[in-house]
């Protein structure tokens, strides 16, 4: 768009200019039969609420429909559904107009292809601890294979502000995908908040959990947590002196865990207790009636 004035800067003038059509096009290079084709459409002079119309096509003659809208800041965006019937390898396309502008024009093609589908998306286990090496795997229906797709693995947060852990790149194979991720933890437990802390605010205790989404071109799949949630469970190992420095051998032991929970025992000979696959976070212990943070 090329605009040239001559005019004197010292006064004001009245300049007329036309509408123009940057742009219509597919936000994405596939329609899957049975899901939905996004577009954009871009322009500069039309106005704001400036009506448009769109109208999704085929090649062989489908017709997807027709939207009606208005322009807004230049940019109308929109999405046609694709019927789970249209023959794939058929081409879409959209015609564009805007009745008030006298403009028109149209997109590019794209083919229709199968709808993709991401199910059976599965942990190896339910629990990881620290340095445990875990399977991910899902089946992926629609892609071809040696296709490469992208793993995210979050945090879960019961408000859905879940934290990206890290992300994987996944190639597809006789239409499954299968990684392996070494689990680890590397914030301070001391911060998860415990059960008594939560008793205050009515609040439940809720340890790490992790979940894993598939992102396949635009799509991201499995973010209602369809793989299920992947536990962290700790350990800890606890040695006890008594005022003489001497290991408390054979004392009778209550740990309360953070959860709330309790383990109760007995000290082995030198004055210590391992415990595995616990709810991680900070834990307080009795010994013989001794309290211990």
């Amino acid at each position: 768009m090329d605009l040239n004035f001559s005019k004197s800067t010292d006064s004001e003038h009245t300049i007329k200019v036309d509408p123009i059509l940057i742009a219509a096009f597919w936000s994405s290079v596939k329609a899957p039969a049975g899901g939905k084709a996004k577009f954009k459409i871009q322009t500069a002079f039309v106005g704001t609420n400036a009506p448009i119309k769109v109208v999704g096509k085929s090649e062989n003659g489908e017709n997807l429909g027709t939207i009606n809208g208005k322009m807004q800041n230049n940019l109308f965006k929109g999405k046609f559904d694709i019927p789970e019937d249209m023959e794939i390898g058929d081409q879409v396309y959209f015609e564009v107009s805007f009745p008030k502008n006298g403009l028109d024009g149209e997109s590019e093609r794209i083919p229709v292809v199968p709808m993709i589908r991401v199910n059976n998306m599965r942990w190896s286990a339910t629990e990881a601890r620290r340095g445990d090496t875990l399977t991910l795997s899902a089946f992926v229906d629609g892609v071809r294979d040696n296709e490469e797709l992208v793993v995210t693995i979050y945090e879960y947060d019961r408000d859905s502000v879940h934290d990206k852990i890290t992300e994987l790149p996944a190639t597809v194979h006789d239409g499954r995908i299968e990684i392996e991720w070494e689990y680890q933890y590397y914030e301070d437990t001391d911060e998860i908040p415990t059960q008594e802390e939560l008793d205050e605010y009515g609040g439940s205790y809720n340890p790490p959990e992790y979940f894993f989404t598939i992102k396949v071109e635009d799509e991201e799949f499995g973010l209602n947590q369809e793989s299920e949630l992947l536990q962290f469970k700790d350990n800890i190992e606890i040695e006890v002196t008594d005022e003489n420095d001497e290991p408390m051998s054979n004392a009778n032991y209550t740990i309360t865990l953070a959860d709330g929970s309790q383990r109760t025992g007995t000290l082995d000979e030198n004055g210590s207790v391992v415990l595995e696959d616990i709810p991680p976070g900070v834990y307080t212990y009795d010994i013989e009636g001794k309290q211990q943070e």
